[in-house]
């Protein structure tokens, strides 16, 4: 009589079921981040090119970490608090009517400053610096703006940076000393002066400071408005589930005064839920693949020139 390995008779079936799910996760976050062109699509042509940045530093591997995704929604809820800011998103933008696009440019921008070649880098710096300058008004306290100043730019890059680097800290594969969180605001404060922005803090103490204490921010009904968007975008049914469980797991990282502001009170285990969720993706995901082709471009060795003459 055979003996019943109940285990290995389930193994057959969790094995291939387990395979299922990772393909199903794969496919669904691809989607979300396809609706705009390749910002790396031709990286190959730039063999031995390390780009802005470089695979020795410390932003490959963190923006890499799928700890990203909250870093990303962090950073958004963070630029809703600056009226103007917010004010140019709203009259200017197509997050509503194309809240795809508008991620998928959002997340090519970070790909291309980050993991592209330097003529893709820069190549895509001149686009957003195009963008920017046509976008201006008027925000509801009365103010200017336009997105090409400065200091708004500044807003802008540096609730980014701040966000990334805090959502690693978080929920990332390890943790940054307190040398290699400097590093990381150094570097992206590298990208930051491509769009001409200031002012730029140069230390993780330094970023979180002045956001925190920033006298600009100020809450609107702007702010409310997108804060609500953010909270449930029109993404596809098979996604919103761990999209929300990500949208709490930011917002429990902002200081309190910008939850206060932003009137967010992030349910209890919130970070704790999020931890898993990122544990689950990166589990998912794998290794980053926009990683692995910008290593193995900056990497490669450039042919040296031949002669077809005798």
């Amino acid at each position: 009589m055979p003996i019943n390995r109940p285990f290995e008779t389930a193994s057959t079936f969790v094995g291939p079921a387990l395979g299922l799910v990772r393909d199903q996760v794969l496919r669904s976050t691809t989607d979300l981040f396809s609706h705009a062109d390749d910002p790396l699509a031709d990286t190959e042509r730039y063999a031995g090119d390390p780009g802005l940045l470089g695979p020795d530093s410390v932003s490959w591997p963190v923006i890499a970490d799928v700890a990203a995704f909250v870093g990303g929604i962090r950073a958004l809820l963070v630029q809703t608090a600056h009226p103007e800011v917010v004010a140019g998103v709203m009259d200017h933008s197509s997050f509503r009517t194309d809240t795809l696009g508008r991620l998928s440019r959002t997340s090519a921008w970070v790909t291309a400053t980050t993991f592209g070649a330097t003529p893709e880098a820069e190549a895509l710096v001149g686009v957003v610096r195009s963008a920017h300058g046509r976008v201006r008004g008027r925000s509801a306290r009365g103010r200017k703006y336009n997105a090409a100043d400065p200091a708004l730019a500044a807003w802008v890059h540096n609730a980014l940076t701040d966000s990334f680097l805090t959502a690693y800290q978080v929920y990332g594969a390890g943790t940054l000393s307190a040398d290699d969180a400097d590093r990381f605001v150094a570097e992206q404060a590298r990208i930051g002066r491509l769009l001409k922005a200031e002012p730029l803090p140069e230390t993780a103490s330094g970023l979180r400071s002045w956001i925190v204490e920033h006298p600009d921010i100020e809450a609107s009904e702007a702010q409310a408005d997108a804060v609500a968007f953010l909270a449930d975008p029109p993404f596809p049914l098979a996604v919103r589930p761990a999209y929300r469980a990500l949208y709490w797991a930011a917002a429990a990282t902002l200081p309190p005064t910008l939850q206060e502001q932003l009137d967010l009170r992030p349910p209890v285990g919130s970070i704790a839920n999020g931890r898993l969720a990122i544990r689950f993706l990166r589990w998912s995901l794998g290794t980053s693949p926009t990683l692995d082709r910008a290593m193995a471009r900056s990497k490669a060795t450039v042919e040296p020139a031949t002669s077809d003459a005798a």
